[in-house]
């Protein structure tokens, strides 16, 4: 009877400890606070705040401009996370970062879906149909701002590199001529 209650007992005493500590794991790390992925959304903060405002009520074109500028800011979160959800996946399959991280990118993921559907529906109600062109429209205002500021480097890095600028154009002139 002895040799059959000795490894029943090992049994129930590992299986024992293994729920305690399980049970103790889970609820310390449900009550842990995800840090967010992205910085606090500023654009949408502006945009309720333009909106709540009763004396004297934001004009349309206002809201709609806030509206825009929160879409753009969007699609920036939505390319960050096209860009580093690959890369975060190969690290987190391999053990280099924490479920912390890759969790607070899947939190933030979750959250930029509702906010796109929010700001759709918000687009809407102003316009009918405008919630389809809205992000088109913003990922092509994203695409000028990065292409102007690219342009706008030009001059310094030239001037940084010694080249002159103005001889530049004449001959870029002169090389679009030939053509």
């Amino acid at each position: 009877m002895a040799s059959v209650l000795v490894p029943v007992f090992y049994v129930l005493i590992v299986f024992g400890g293994l729920f305690v500590f399980g049970h103790f794991y889970r609820k310390r790390s449900s009550s842990k606070e995800i840090e967010p992925y992205f910085p606090r959304h500023i654009e949408r903060d502006t945009y309720v705040t333009l909106l709540q405002r009763t004396d004297p009520p934001a004009s349309d074109a206002l809201l709609k401009a806030a509206l825009v500028r929160r879409a753009i800011a969007n699609v920036q979160r939505i390319l960050r996370i096209r860009e580093d959800k690959p890369a975060l996946q190969t690290l987190m399959q391999k053990g280099s970062i924490s479920d912390d991280l890759w969790n607070s990118l899947l939190a933030a993921e979750k959250e930029l879906e509702a906010e796109i559907v929010e700001v759709h529906a918000e687009a809407n109600s102003f316009v009918e149909g405008w919630g389809q062109v809205l992000f088109q429209t913003a990922s092509e205002m994203l695409a000028n701002e990065k292409t102007r500021a690219i342009v706008e480097q030009i001059p310094m890095e030239r001037a940084r590199n010694g080249i002159n600028p103005n001889l530049y154009l004449f001959e870029l002139c002169l090389t679009n001529s030939q053509r």
